[in-house]
């Protein structure tokens, strides 16, 4: 026996004194009596496997696992036909196998490991050859990068076999039937294998089993309250976690009386949790689940309320249902969980308080409960939660007033989220917390005027979130003495007022958000000390100056830079350029000048733009089209002059283009048709751009917005508008445009925006700015008539064509715009009669038909009851309400007398009505009653037959007219 086992080591390599090393010389194989060599946990160096051992043929005990081989594994080591144990494990893959067939000659095999040794080579003859070793009891494969496994074998040999541990290989095949009939199987592990198809019932019954797990294949499937159903007589661990098992949990379950562990999360049930067990047989204990210590059944389709079952279950150590539909109350039942560790419910719609029998768990360590509906207030029991490392209650209706109470034994608390409820801290100004945090979000919560004195004595904080907090005042200077760990810092939306210091300490790759507050003075820069920022977020502040020189230099791996909203002047540094990584550079809102610098051609990454209303010159930069991941670029409200770059046919990701509000002149180009093929946001409102409108507009099939007015442009609108599809769906889903976020910007992101002009008003749409389906053409120069093409826009909710030379008639079938809001087609050269299909137009709430030719009556009904007589202003021929003149034959109290209508020369449709009715009631009735009296008669037909008579002559008189 030899046995040279490094004692210290581990699955790492040690590289201790008691570490073997060097070359295995020959003369061991002298030893040929030898029957056990254990060289396990030393490091050789990567050296090869030596051939010689293949000749040690007593040997029934060999151990090379992380020793530091490599190479392949020589195939004579199948001579060792009296080796009962092999462990080749390997710790960092050096180890491989091109021939599986000596495998075979270990006839006596009973324990085989080959952790993640690569057999990727040997194809799908594995199986076949441990087929073949009938006294195998144990084989560990796991990391092989094995594949095919073997759904189907004629006669399996290895009855003997009672572990299969084969996870992490690659089989994309179907789950081997074959295993329900080995009957010795206690563990089975093919986790994270790409398992697929349907996990069969027999495995349940196999009488052995303890331990199954099918974890991570993301493709297996089942019934869950078939397959839980099942015998599982000694089952201890089952975890079936990320697959797509549906159904419900069965109310059996209570019956598997030796189960410790079941993870089902992350698959596809549905249904609520039993409201009851079913009464317990076969087991010892007479209560439910006796020995269950972790129940996870997260990411699912859970439904129903919290079932009190749960609270009984006495040896529960972790309990996560997080990420389902559950809701109700939470029972205080689960006060009794004496044994609890981990209990997470977060993401889900519990309501109701949060019961103080939790403040009973004396051994729990996390408790999430976020993102519910829960209400009331935090309980003062949970300051006695002393081993609580993690509490979360963040995103719920919580109020109330927190004090030192509620945390006054948590002295192990790392991880604090407060977040989004409506928490008041009242605590002494002198408290001094018993814990030192790493991570504290208190967002949202009353944390009262001065900057909080207590968070002094936090060394540790790593993550601080007091964004909405209510506090006013200077940041303290001590703050910078604490904050060199932190890789969040986020003090937005208070009232902070003051300097900052020129370095702001806090940790390299990390992010500052100090935005909506009332700093002033100089831009400060993070420490050059440590590494880039990944955020620097210092928007709508009161900062001055300008834009430090070095900028790009000091944060040149940043991800989002935000000064927007403050009163920076200057030049904007061509060092910013040398952002290599930026996605999001927001200057916007500031008093910038001079020119746009070439050098931001270099931001190659870069997704969002806005350089809007600052007062930068000079031409547009064709360095801008180098960004060919640039999605949204906003230069609005400037003095840029000069044509559109050509290069921007290369950005062919944009989906906001907005150079509103500047000097540009040209035509619009005819490619912007062809390039843009994203674009949602076209504004070009108030340049100097001239020309027909191009054709090839009409190919930006995702646009949403068209903002071309108050240009110079000539000619007719185009009918092919009628080609942009987007604006052609009636029904748009809402979808906030969010740019440039990723867990990398700790939630930060550039939130698209644009200013519409609609109802005479100028609107900001941040939200809903996805649902503003707008076209607007004022104040140009077109000419010709409404193309009745754009009325196939269905989905159009604002059109300005006024204050252009537009003449013609408003197109007959407006009526089918059924989305729109605003209309306004004023100050044009329109003529004809407003068509009455506008009344049907439910949604508008804006009209403006001023200044132009329309005659005829105004179809005062449905929805154009709604409209004053402003609407309608500068169109001498218009009669009719909401106007003071009245149609021809129109009477004074606005009721119709029998006239012919200029349209179409025949008589009102409501003047037949009242003579259909007239009929009926002066005719007809007295028809009848006049039947019984000849006298009655001749006196009422005679007079009948005059009227009647006066009418013909009437209507003769007004066709000659």
């Amino acid at each position: 026996m030899i046995d040279l086992r490094n004692a210290e080591g581990n699955t790492h390599r040690n590289l201790g004194s008691m570490n073997l090393s060097g070359n295995i010389r020959p003369s061991l194989k002298k030893l040929m009596s030898l029957r056990y060599l254990d060289l396990s946990f030393n490091s050789f160096e990567d050296i090869l496997i030596p051939k010689f051992l293949g000749s040690l043929k007593n040997l029934k005990y060999l151990n090379l696992s992380h020793a530091g081989f490599s190479g392949v594994i020589p195939p004579n080591l199948g001579n060792l036909s009296n080796l009962q144990y092999l462990d080749l494990s390997s710790s960092y893959g050096g180890l491989s196998v091109d021939n599986f067939e000596w495998v075979a000659n270990l006839v006596s095999l009973k324990h085989l490991q080959m952790n993640n040794v690569d057999l990727s080579m040997i194809g799908s003859q594995w199986v076949e050859v441990l087929n073949k070793l009938p006294f195998i009891t144990e084989l560990h494969l796991p990391g092989c990068d094995l594949f095919d496994l073997d759904p189907f074998i004629r006669s399996v040999n290895f009855t003997s076999l009672a572990i299969l541990n084969i996870p992490e290989n690659n089989f994309n095949s179907t789950f081997p039937g074959w295993l329900v009939n080995i009957s010795s199987l206690i563990t089975i592990d093919i986790s994270s294998s790409k398992l697929a198809g349907r996990i069969p019932l027999g495995v349940a019954e196999l009488p052995n089993l303890q331990y199954l797990d099918l974890s991570w294949n993301q493709n297996l499937s089942g019934n869950c309250l078939h397959l839980l159903r099942g015998g599982w007589k000694r089952i201890e661990i089952l975890n079936l976690a990320s697959n797509i098992l549906d159904g419900t949990i069965p109310n059996s379950i209570g019956n598997l009386c030796n189960l410790r562990y079941l993870n089902v999360e992350g698959n596809n049930l549905t249904g609520s949790l039993p409201g009851s067990l079913q009464e317990i047989r076969n087991c010892s204990s007479k209560r439910f689940l006796p020995k269950l210590k972790n129940l996870i059944l997260s990411r699912n389709h859970l439904t129903g309320n919290f079932p009190e079952w749960l609270g009984q279950l006495e040896n529960l150590e972790e309990l996560i249902l997080s990420y389902n539909e559950i809701q109700g109350p939470l029972p205080a039942s689960l006060g009794r969980l004496s044994q609890l560790v981990e209990l997470r419910l977060d993401h889900n719609k519990l309501e109701g308080s949060i019961p103080v029998s939790l403040g009973n768990l004396y051994h729990l360590k996390e408790m999430r409960l976020e993102e519910n509906n829960l209400n009331g207030s935090l309980p003062d029991s949970f300051g006695k939660l002393s081993q609580l490392v993690t509490l979360d209650v963040s995103f719920n209706g919580l109020k109330g007033t927190l004090s030192e109470k509620h945390f006054s034994e948590q002295s192990k608390l790392k991880e604090l989220y407060l977040d989004a409820n409506s928490f008041i801290l009242n605590v002494s100004s002198n408290w001094t917390p018993p814990f030192q945090i790493f991570e504290l979000g208190m967002s949202s919560c009353n944390l009262g005027k001065p900057f909080p004195f207590w968070l002094q004595s936090q060394k540790e904080v790593q993550y601080l979130d007091f964004s909405n907090a209510s506090i006013s005042g200077s940041l303290p200077n001590w703050f910078w003495n604490i904050s060199f760990n932190m890789w969040v810092l986020n003090i937005s939306f208070n009232h902070m007022q003051g300097q900052l210091p020129s370095f702001l300490n806090v940790m390299g790759f990390g992010s500052i958000d100090l935005s909506y507050n009332q700093f002033e003075g100089l831009i400060p820069l993070p420490n050059p000390v440590v590494a880039s920022v990944d955020v620097f977020d210092l928007s709508n502040n009161k900062f001055s100056g300008s834009i430090p020189l070095n900028i790009g230099d000091s944060i040149s791996a940043i991800l989002f830079l935000s000064l927007s909203g403050n009163q920076v002047t200057g030049t904007i540094p061509a060092s910013i350029g040398l952002m290599w990584r930026v996605k999001a550079i927001d200057l916007s809102r500031n008093g910038l000048e001079g020119s746009i610098p070439s050098t931001i051609g270099n931001c190659l990454d870069i997704i969002v733009l806005d350089l809007g209303y600052n007062n930068l010159s000079g031409m547009i930069p064709t360095s801008l089209g180098q960004l060919q991941g640039l999605q949204s670029l906003h230069l609005d409200h400037n003095n840029l002059s000069g044509e559109l770059p050509a290069a921007f046919q290369n950005l062919s990701s944009l989906e906001t283009l907005d150079i509103s509000y500047n000097k540009l002149s040209g035509n619009i180009p005819r490619w912007i048709g062809a390039a843009f093929m994203n674009l949602r946001i076209l504004k070009l409102r108030s340049n100097e751009f001239s020309g027909r409108l191009p054709s090839m507009i009409s190919n930006l099939s995702s646009l949403h917005v068209l903002d071309l007015a108050e240009n110079n442009l000539t000619g007719s609108i185009p009918n092919t508008l009628s080609d942009l599809k987007a604006m052609a769906q009636e029904v748009n889903l809402n979808k906030y445009l969010f740019y440039a976020r990723s867990d990398d910007t700790a939630g930060e992101y550039y939130e698209e925006s644009s200013d519409v002009n609609t109802k005479g008003l100028v609107l900001k749409y941040t939200k809903t700015l996805s649902l503003v389906i707008s076209i607007d053409l004022s104040s140009n120069n077109l000419s010709g008539e409404i193309p009745k093409e754009m009325m196939t826009l269905f989905g159009l909710v604002m059109l300005n064509l006024s204050r252009n030379h537009i003449t013609g008639p408003i197109p007959e079938n407006i009526s089918r715009l059924r989305q729109l809001s605003s209309l306004d087609l004023s100050s044009n050269k329109l003529s004809g009669v407003i068509p009455r299909g506008m009344s049907s137009l439910s949604a508008l709430g804006y009209l403006n038909l001023s200044h132009n030719n329309f005659s005829g009556m105004i179809p005062f009904t449905g929805q154009m009851t709604t409209f004053n007589a402003s609407v309608y202003d500068g169109n001498p021929g218009l009669c009719g309400a909401p106007l003071v003149s009245k149609c021809q034959g129109e009477s004074l109290d606005g009721g119709k007398n029998i006239v012919l209508g200029k349209s179409n020369g025949c008589l009102d449709e409501w003047f037949y009505l009242s003579v259909g009715l007239g009929f009926a009631v002066g005719i007809l009735v007295p028809f009848f009653i006049c039947t019984f009296s000849k006298s009655c008669y001749q006196f009422y037909f005679g007079f009948v037959d005059k009227i009647v008579g006066k009418l013909v002559r009437l209507k003769r008189r007004a066709n000659r007219g």
